[in-house]
């Protein structure tokens, strides 16, 4: 892993026997190129495997396929309705996007419900963690917690599947429901970013009266008259107006004050986005697609093209920039899970997204999928973007 860097292959066809051909030419080409310059073959471990939902019947054959032409790799991956590569996005056509990676065959353990976590007693230490899940799972928030626990930073990494045929997870093996992935070890580098796409439109305030998912008031004012302020509405507006209004107005929620953005006009990584799903004129009160608390903080925001942009380049520039800082070593691949939302429809322009992310960190091999639900450190995200760059020890 020292000199090698990942390998990846993306390729759309009605068959996917042909787009795993395809892809296999991909990566031969790539790993004839890295044998000629060390001398000898790469030796790779760990596999991510993404597949269109078109192909999520196949799912088993395709496993199959690719531990014949690469044994001795464990692959990890899932079914969404797009999946993506570096610069490339292929959202509901029938694609697949793959990677390998040399690891050291200790420096990951892939869990699943066949494969449970490692105890402590067997002397690998999980530091982050990899995770692909079902968005049905019971108490699966809580369940991501306690997986965050049982790793030494606390990150986790990952999405839930977006696949509106045949939900699945792959984990050398194909499984439904629940959660599967690879814990990494202390000696898999990496950086991960979250973009949230969205950009305040007021001040963050605190709340101060809320029961369920229901918010009375926001630092003692009513909470719907506190949107409207932020919107430029009149109190009396009609009804009708409002309800337009906030259609496209969300509540981005944080715990406390703890989470202040790097850049004004930006959210933190902490701050949970959620849509409004309600409002009483009578009681001024809102409804939140969540369960705030009091004490909490909230700052209502809008989701644009423009605002994911600028989010997206900004966490892709603040990786590139720590990489080329010469402290965390060389990038060697990245994963890049985007919400079933976002994609060249939300950006603009077929494939818009991911090409932000090349441009920020070059042609870096790359694998991703569209998820139903974006999974970072111990949060469940909507409409959110989770880039994370694995990279190699530092040479001095």
């Amino acid at each position: 892993m020292h000199d090698a860097a990942f390998v990846h292959a993306h390729a759309a066809n009605a068959r996917w026997q042909d787009a795993l051909a395809d892809c296999r030419q991909q990566l031969e080409a790539q790993l004839a190129v890295q044998h000629a310059r060390l001398g000898s073959a790469v030796a790779l471990t760990l596999g991510w495997c993404y597949l269109s939902d078109y192909y999520a019947t196949a799912a088993e054959r395709i496993l199959d396929a690719l531990q014949q032409e690469w044994p001795g790799v464990a692959w990890v991956g899932t079914a969404a309705m797009g999946v993506s590569a570096s610069g490339v996005e292929y959202i509901d056509e029938p694609a697949m996007a793959l990677m390998m990676a040399p690891l050291a065959r200790d420096a990951f353990r892939l869990f699943s419900g066949r494969q449970p976590l490692p105890p402590a007693t067997s002397g690998f230490t999980p530091h982050t963690a990899l995770v692909h899940a079902e968005g049905s799972t019971p108490d699966l928030q809580d369940l991501l917690r306690e997986l965050s626990e049982r790793t030494a930073t606390g990150y986790l990494f990952g999405g839930l599947s977006s696949a509106r045929n045949q939900t699945l997870q792959i984990a050398d093996g194909i499984f439904t429901g629940g959660l599967s992935g690879v814990l990494f070890g202390p000696d898999v580098g990496m950086i991960s970013r979250v973009t949230q796409g969205c950009q305040p439109i007021g001040p963050a305030r605190t709340v101060t009266r809320a029961e369920r998912n229901v918010v009375f008031t926001l630092d003692h004012e009513p909470a719907l008259d506190c949107v409207l302020k932020d919107l430029g509405l009149e109190r009396d507006a009609p009804t009708k107006a409002m309800a337009e209004a906030l259609s496209g107005t969300l509540a981005g929620l944080s715990a406390g004050t703890d989470d202040a953005p790097r850049l004004p006009g930006m959210f933190g990584a902490e701050t949970m986005v959620r849509h409004l799903i309600g409002l009483d004129v009578q009681h001024r009160v809102l409804a939140l697609a969540d369960v705030p608390e009091p004490g909490m903080r909230l700052a209502f925001c809008t989701r644009n093209p423009a605002a994911a942009r600028t989010d997206l380049t900004r966490i892709a520039t603040e990786i590139r920039a720590e990489i080329e800082g010469g402290t965390v070593g060389k990038a060697l691949g990245a994963l890049y899970i985007s919400c079933s939302g976002r994609g060249g429809p939300h950006f603009g322009a077929p494939s818009a997204e991911l090409q932000i992310v090349r441009r920020a960190l070059g042609d870096l091999p790359m694998a991703g999928f569209f998820a139903n639900g974006e999974i970072a450190r111990d949060h469940l995200y909507g409409y959110t973007g989770v880039l994370t760059v694995f990279t190699g020890p530092v040479v001095s």
